[in-house]
Order: structure tokens, then C-alpha cells, then sequence
């Protein structure tokens, strides 16, 4: 089975709305530091690109968590392979994730975080399938919301291919 993409979001708009979002989440956290958990594989495109416009101190961390392997459909299982490396108590936190459907993962990763005492904790996600949603989960800071297709570039794979496009593209299988 062949692979094509359709850009969907081209590289120039992905790029200014990241800009738009950086200059937002400054002003939100004025005066603050501001801990970013990348969400890897997929955050780390959009976790890098965002932090260089974002204008108040900001440290690092990051999780691997996986709920789809080498399919294009979540399978409900959250597994994290890789857990923090420092604690987030008394922190003020923003999760950075490639893309919310489901919303089981980000569900799942927002429980475990409240539990360990961060001074305050929101959600920023790129794209965003709202009509996807199983869960109710609030997310802070949106990207693009998108519609129910299969996307890869930007961080975002389909069997570890595609992370490096520089632009959304909507990936279609042909026999």
C-alpha cells in the first residue's frame, strides 16, 4: 500500500501560528517561569518551535507516551515509556503535544500530573480534532482545529515516517 500527502496546513501558516501562540502564552505568564513537558515523539517539532516565542523563562522536560503504535487509530491503551526526569511540584506547567483526538492520552496525563502538586497546569496542543473527542479534556492553547483525518509532518508520523515535513499534510493510502 502506497502512501500520498495532501499538504493541509502549509509550512508558512503553521509557522505564524506558532508565533501568535508563543506571544500569547508570554503574556499569560507574565512574570512567571513557565515548565514545559514536551509530549514526545510528535511534541518535539512544535515544543521547540514554540519556545523560541516564548518571551518569560522557560526549563524543560518530557514524556513519551504511546496509545497507537504503528496504527492510525488510537488503541486506548496508554502505555508511558519514558516518565519525567524532574519533579513538577509548585511548578507552573503547560503539556505541549502534537495533536489531541481522542483525548484519552492527554485525559490520562493530565490526572497523573495534578496528582504531583504543580502550581498550575494547562494543555497546548498544535492541532486539535475536537469531533474525535471521547473524553472531556480542556485544552488551553490550540493550534489549528482540524477535521478527522489521519495527518503526519511537523512532528506528527504514520510509522515513525514523515515527522520531518516542514507543513501538515493529510495522508492518504492508495493500493
Amino acid at each position: 500500500m502506497a502512501e500520498k500527502i495532501k499538504v493541509m496546513i502549509p509550512q508558512e501558516k503553521v509557522d505564524q501560528r506558532i508565533r501568535e501562540m508563543g506571544e500569547q502564552i508570554s503574556k499569560d505568564y507574565e512574570g512567571k517561569q513557565i515548565h514545559l513537558i514536551c509530549i514526545l515523539k510528535g511534541g518535539v517539532f512544535f515544543t521547540t518551535e514554540l519556545a523560541k516565542h516564548i518571551c518569560v523563562p522557560v526549563s524543560f522536560d518530557f514524556m513519551a507516551v504511546s496509545s497507537y503504535g504503528d496504527k492510525t487509530v488510537s488503541s486506548g491503551r496508554i502505555k508511558i515509556i519514558k516518565d519525567l526526569d524532574d519533579p513538577v511540584e509548585g511548578k507552573d506547567v503547560l503539556i505541549v503535544e502534537d495533536i489531541i483526538d481522542s483525548g484519552r492520552t492527554l485525559s490520562h496525563l493530565m490526572e497523573l500530573l495534578k496528582n504531583r502538586k504543580p502550581a498550575s497546569l494547562k494543555l497546548c496542543t498544535l492541532l486539535d480534532k475536537p469531533e474525535c473527542r471521547v473524553t472531556d479534556i480542556a485544552v488551553d492553547y490550540t493550534g489549528f482545529s482540524i477535521p478527522d483525518a489521519f495527518v503526519v509532518g511537523y512532528g506528527l508520523d504514520y510509522a515513525q515516517k514523515y515527522r520531518n515535513l516542514p507543513y501538515i499534510g493529510e495522508i492518504k493510502f492508495e493500493d
